[in-house]
């Protein structure tokens, strides 16, 4: 049983993505939206095997996701067990992705941010900075703003506590925290909400 994942993919991605689900024997399970990931894999107790994708995402984010997870039933298949995003999954991972870079599948805008991102996958997208605001269009959830569009001093709202924006250091941004006074360190493709006096 696999959810509609057609509404999710760009068009031209679905005759890879029907084999690679054919191919691969899980359960597809399309899940509301998660603070902590876009996705995830695991054996399940009856000896069957389920991914879940968050269903917020846009097309090209849930493409990638997808077939990040994919990637982590092969190399287990494959491997059993070895580190989750470790070498043979990065190669696995690289190995399924190349029928999608495709400007036919990713926007021209895109392509050069993931091919560069393949070469070392990371276990989250987001952890590249380029390639999460390509994937976003660089545009912001509704409501929230990207940290680099935060002024200078500006207070801000990040998980219901207030920040103050710092300076840039070379790729992050420090943030007082309102509450514990500590300074934390900001990607500059964190989404937050502007505070309003």
């Amino acid at each position: 049983m696999t959810s509609n994942y057609q509404d999710f993919v760009p068009l031209k991605a679905i005759p890879f993505m029907e084999f690679l689900i054919n191919e691969h024997n899980f359960t597809l399970k399309i899940v509301n939206k998660r603070a902590t990931k876009h996705g995830d894999f695991r054996s399940m107790p009856d000896g069957k095997f389920q991914i879940t994708v968050n269903n917020n995402l846009n097309k090209h984010q849930f493409l990638l996701t997808l077939v990040h997870e994919i990637a982590h039933h092969v190399t287990h298949q494959k491997f059993g067990r070895v580190q989750p995003h470790g070498k043979e999954w990065k190669a696995i991972f690289q190995h399924l992705m190349l029928p999608f870079l495709n400007p036919d599948i990713y926007p021209r805008a895109i392509l050069p941010y993931l091919a560069q991102y393949l070469k070392n996958a990371k276990a989250s997208t987001d952890a590249d900075v380029k390639l999460s605001l390509a994937l976003k269009g660089n545009i912001a959830e509704t409501g929230k703003n990207f940290i680099f569009a935060i002024s200078f001093g500006s207070l801000f709202i990040f998980k219901d506590t207030m920040y103050k924006r710092g300076n840039k250091r070379r790729t992050r941004y420090e943030c007082l925290n309102m509450v514990n006074k500590k300074v934390y360190l900001f990607n500059q493709n964190v989404e937050v909400k502007s505070y309003e006096h």
